[in-house]
C-alpha cells in the first residue's frame, strides 16, 4: 500500500461522496483547506481525538492548510449525537475553561509554527454574530424532515422523548461552520456524520463549492465502552507518562489490534508481520509493545522507558514507586474511616469509588488490604503508604 493509499484508506471510515472524487481533488496539486471541529465539552482530549488529529497532521505534512476549530458556541448548546435525553448545556465559563488548553495538548501532534502552522478558530466569531433574519434564512435550506432523519431523535420519537427545537439547530449550526471557514475537506468521528453532511449541503448551497467528508471510526475506552471521562476508560494525551503506559496495560484484549492501527506510527505491512509473529504470544507482552509505542509517541523514548520500568516494579512486581507523593495529614485527625484518608489524598473521587475498590481488593494500607473502608483507621507511626488501584500510591505523614 503506498502512502496516499494509505492516508485515505487507515483509520478511514467513509469519504464523502466518494474516496474517488477526493483523490482526483488531492491529486490536482491544490491546497486544501482542512478542518476538525472539537465542542469543549470536557478539558480532555483522548487518544479517540486525536485519531482525528494524527488524520489533519497527514495532511498538513502535504502542505494543506489545517484548522483546528474550537466550538465554544456550539459547546454551550450541546451536540445532541447519540443522546438518549436533552443534554444539560454548558456556560460560557464552562466552555472556555475547558477550551484553554486544546492547542496545547493539540500541539502533541499538529505544528501550530513553521511554513505551515495550523490554525485555532471559534466558531463563537460568526455564530454569535447571525441575527434571528440570518437565522431563519439559514434554516430554510432544509425541511423537518431531513433533519428527523437522525437514527437518535427517530429513537426518541419511539420512546415519547421530547426533542427541544435548539437540537433542530445544533447540526445547522455545525454546518455553517463549514461556510464561515469556506473549507474543502472536514474530518471528524462517525458519530459526526450527520452533521458533517448538513456542512457539505450548505457549503454547496451558500458557496457554491463542494466540501468533502472524511469520517474516522470511533475508539473504544480501555474497558470496551465509548471512550468517556465519564467512565474512567480514557487515556488522555495530557496523561504522565507513567499514567498512559498503566492505562493502555489495563486495556482489554480484543482491543489490541486496534488500537496498534488506531494509536500508533506501526506501518500496516509491520502491523501484519507483528500479528503473524505473535501466535500464542502472552497478551501482557503485546500490551507492553502498544503501550510503549503509545507512550513514545507523547512522550519520547526516555519518558516510556521509564513508564514501562515503573509499571513492570510496580504492578508485576509489587514493589513500591521509586518517587512517592507525599501530603501531611494532622495527628489530630485520628481515628478515622480509612474512607477519609483516601478522599483527603485525592486517591478517590467519591465515597461510592473508595467502597467500590475496597471490595475489589485494591486498597491497602501499609500492604495491608481494606475491605471496607468505613472502618477506622489508628496507627501510632508517623507515617503510612496507601494504594488506590494498582498504580496509585501516596504516602501520608503525620504531623
Amino acid at each position: 500500500m503506498n502512502f496516499f493509499e494509505e492516508l485515505l484508506s487507515r483509520n478511514v471510515s467513509e469519504i464523502y461522496p466518494n474516496k474517488q472524487a477526493f483523490a482526483r481533488k488531492l491529486n490536482s496539486n491544490a491546497k486544501l483547506r482542512i478542518y476538525l471541529g472539537i465542542d469543549p465539552s470536557s478539558p480532555k482530549i483522548h487518544l479517540g481525538n486525536a485519531i482525528a488529529l494524527r488524520k489533519l497532521a497527514e495532511f498538513q505534512n502535504l502542505g494543506h492548510k489545517i484548522i483546528l476549530l474550537i466550538g465554544d458556541f456550539t459547546g454551550m448548546i450541546g451536540d445532541p449525537t447519540d443522546k438518549e435525553a436533552t443534554r444539560k448545556p454548558l456556560t460560557r465559563e464552562q466552555v472556555l475553561e475547558n477550551s484553554k488548553t486544546y492547542q496545547k495538548q493539540a500541539e502533541k501532534i499538529l505544528n501550530f509554527s513553521g511554513k505551515n502552522p495550523a490554525e485555532i478558530a471559534y466558531n463563537s466569531h460568526w455564530l454569535s454574530k447571525l441575527n434571528f433574519e440570518e437565522v431563519v434564512r439559514l434554516c430554510s435550506n432544509f425541511t423537518l424532515q431531513q433533519l428527523l432523519e437522525r437514527a437518535m431523535f427517530q429513537e426518541r420519537l419511539k420512546t415519547n422523548k421530547p426533542i427541544s427545537v435548539h437540537e433542530f439547530l445544533y447540526p445547522i449550526m455545525q454546518g455553517y461552520d463549514s461556510v464561515a471557514l469556506n473549507v474543502d475537506l472536514e474530518v471528524g468521528g462517525t458519530d459526526q456524520t450527520f452533521n458533517m453532511l448538513v456542512g457539505r449541503h450548505l457549503q454547496q448551497k451558500l458557496n457554491n463549492k463542494d466540501k468533502f467528508v472524511l469520517t474516522i471510526p470511533l475508539l473504544e475506552g480501555t474497558d470496551g465502552r465509548k471512550m468517556s471521562k465519564s467512565f474512567n476508560n480514557s487515556v488522555d494525551l495530557d496523561d504522565p507518562a507513567k499514567d498512559m503506559f498503566g492505562k493502555i496495560m489495563s486495556l482489554r484484549d480484543s482491543l489490541i489490534w486496534k488500537y496498534f492501527e488506531m494509536c500508533t506510527d506501526i506501518s500496516l505491512e509491520e502491523l501484519g508481520n507483528l500479528r503473524k509473529k505473535s501466535g500464542q504470544e502472552n497478551p501482557v507482552n503485546l500490551k507492553k509493545q502498544l503501550a510503549f509505542a503509545v507512550t513514545k509517541l507523547y512522550h519520547g523514548q526516555d519518558k516510556a522507558q521509564e513508564a514501562q520500568a515503573e509499571f513492570e516494579s510496580v504492578v508485576q512486581k509489587k514493589q513500591l514507586p521509586k518517587e512517592l507523593e507525599e501530603i501531611k495529614i494532622s495527628r489530630t485527625a485520628l481515628p478515622k474511616p480509612y474512607l477519609y484518608f483516601l478522599i483527603e489524598s485525592n486517591l478517590c473521587q467519591s465515597h461510592s469509588e473508595a467502597i467500590r475498590l475496597a471490595k475489589q481488593g485494591g486498597v491497602e494500607f501499609d500492604g495491608k488490604k481494606i475491605s471496607d473502608v468505613r472502618e477506622e483507621f489508628e496507627t501510632s507511626k508517623d507515617e503510612v503508604v496507601v494504594r488506590a488501584g494498582k498504580r496509585n500510591f501516596i504516602r501520608i505523614k503525620f504531623v
